[in-house]
């Protein structure tokens, strides 16, 4: 039987799970494009709105247009109070709902790896932007234990259990991001890594907001009880707290940005 695609639908939980390390990582990342102020953005896979809501507070942009495939997920973008007079609107990825040439920007905030056909949706990007315009992602190095939810996979695939894993996950490599983006004819590509790193208060701190990304805790629901304890008392091995049982846990994201010719 076919595995059932990865979805998104809970904003709150993804805000707690993944939002706190998107705004990490964001952070750096924004750091390097160095954008200008009052450029019309479009922020592919927006999700909850986590990074858009950087774009607003960050980029002063003129125009942030969010777009995603989760119904729940734009809802809670629109209900941000830090998003401005951002549009959020449901879509693909590899068939952006506008003309080209619409924007100076456009990024995607680790989602890259959850598009289908990479290929189609950094062309879509560059097409929807304008000459001397950047088109610009980061996403988790998936297969290099650069994911938060590394720590987890790997104690899943102690106990026997198989991770679910996102359908382009090769494509969060750095050599594969910058072949992406010269493949679609940007120029001066340039791609870095991002480290972060995130304390948790205790370990169900850890547990709630790993757990919460689907695709870690589906395959976890599925687990008998006794397992479950087994899985926990591994990963409590592998990321001891310290003397006030905090976690600190670090991710690394590969980044990459090119201009439109």
């Amino acid at each position: 039987m076919a595995q059932q695609p990865i979805r998104f639908d809970d904003g709150d939980a993804y805000e707690h799970g993944m939002g706190v390390w998107s705004h990490l990582a964001g952070q750096i990342f924004l750091d390097w494009l160095a954008p200008k102020s009052g450029l019309r953005w479009i922020d592919v896979g927006c999700g909850n709105g986590a990074f858009t809501e950087l774009l607003v507070r960050r980029c002063a942009p003129a125009e942030i247009q969010g777009i995603d495939p989760s119904e729940a997920q734009l809802a809670f973008a629109r209900a941000r109070t830090g998003v401005g007079a951002s549009t959020f609107l449901l879509g693909d990825a590899m068939a952006l709902p506008f003309d080209g040439a619409r924007f100076d920007a456009a990024v995607m905030a680790l989602v890259i790896h959850f598009v289908p056909d990479p290929v189609k949706g950094v062309a879509e990007m560059a097409r929807v932007v304008s000459p001397g315009g950047t088109v610009a992602a980061y996403v988790w190095d998936y297969f290099d234990d650069g994911s938060p939810s590394a720590p987890v996979q790997a104690e899943l695939l102690a106990v026997g259990v198989t991770p679910r894993h996102p359908p382009s996950a090769g494509a969060t490599h750095i050599a594969t991001l910058r072949d992406l983006w010269i493949d679609a004819g940007l120029e001066a590509v340039e791609a870095r890594e991002i480290a972060v790193r995130r304390t948790f208060v205790d370990f169900e701190d850890f547990w709630r907001a790993t757990t919460a990304m689907p695709n870690i805790g589906t395959p976890i629901a599925a687990m008998a009880a006794d397992d479950i304890e087994q899985l926990q008392a591994r990963l409590r091995v592998r990321l001891p707290a310290d003397v006030s049982g905090r976690i600190e846990c670090q991710a690394r994201a590969n980044a990459v940005k090119g201009r439109v010719p």
